[in-house]
């Protein structure tokens, strides 16, 4: 019993930071796996299970709310694919060292840029998006996450808002509808290498999903430079994390 009530506590705080700030939470949730005794490969998998779950959750209440841009869902996902695979196969040929170090210093660009970017608060048809940015967006963020292993959440909503001038509550959004295909098409292919712990994910499903409905509603309710602080200093303690 006290097992499940963990799982349900582990899920919702998963659950609700990623329909906040519009991320995956692999980053949080692979670490947490593999402490329960998960092989990596198989927390990995099943990360990706879970951020399907989480970001499905938070994707609905963003598009409940109006806060999601499908067009440019759509445009970004063309080159996320392709780039996503191109970064899997480099993946062998960079070392370790030098990755993280260019991920950190990524990271950290976004978080001054975040911080320091005039808000957007609303979103209306006369707001100028500017699309010619979108496939640098899809490349960046599809490349980094096959290169390093992550849902590519964490890039999507500060490009979204940096490059494309999205306002941080539908960069949010968006980057929740991005993150379902993204993730889903992932657990599909480690559920095939049998990657995937299903009892694990299930354990974990009822706390993503309220967390995650939680979190996207907060998001709304939110002031935009408040979102943008916070997204920032995540993306800093994300940064240093991958220094040490």
């Amino acid at each position: 019993m006290i097992n499940y009530f963990l799982y349900f506590i582990l899920g919702a705080a998963i659950g609700a930071i990623a329909g906040l700030f519009g991320v995956g939470g692999g980053f949080l949730i692979v670490p947490a796996l593999t402490l329960t005794g998960l092989p990596i490969h198989t927390a990995i998998g099943t990360s990706l299970a879970c951020i399907a779950i989480s970001s499905f959750a938070s994707a609905y209440t963003h598009i409940k709310n109006g806060k999601a841009l499908f067009k440019v869902v759509a445009a970004k996902e063309i080159f996320s694919i392709p780039a996503a695979l191109i970064g899997a196969h480099m993946t062998a040929s960079l070392p370790e060292s030098f990755l993280r170090r260019a991920f950190s210093i990524l990271l950290f660009y976004l978080a001054y840029k975040m911080a320091t970017t005039p808000s957007k608060p609303h979103y209306d048809e006369n707001l100028r998006i500017n699309y010619r940015n979108i496939p640098i967006v899809g490349v960046l963020s599809g490349f980094l996450s096959g290169l390093l292993g992550i849902s590519g959440g964490i890039l999507n909503v500060p490009l979204f808002h940096v490059l494309v001038g999205i306002p941080v509550r539908y960069a949010i959004g968006t980057s929740s509808v991005a993150l379902f295909f993204t993730a889903l098409a992932g657990t599909y292919g480690h559920f095939k290498a049998g990657n995937v712990g299903i009892e694990t994910a299930l354990l974990l499903a009822p706390g993503l999903i309220i967390g995650a409905y939680l979190g996207a509603r907060s998001a709304h309710n939110l002031h935009p430079e408040r979102l943008k602080r916070w997204f920032a200093i995540i993306l800093i303690l994300i940064g240093v994390k991958m220094l040490i």
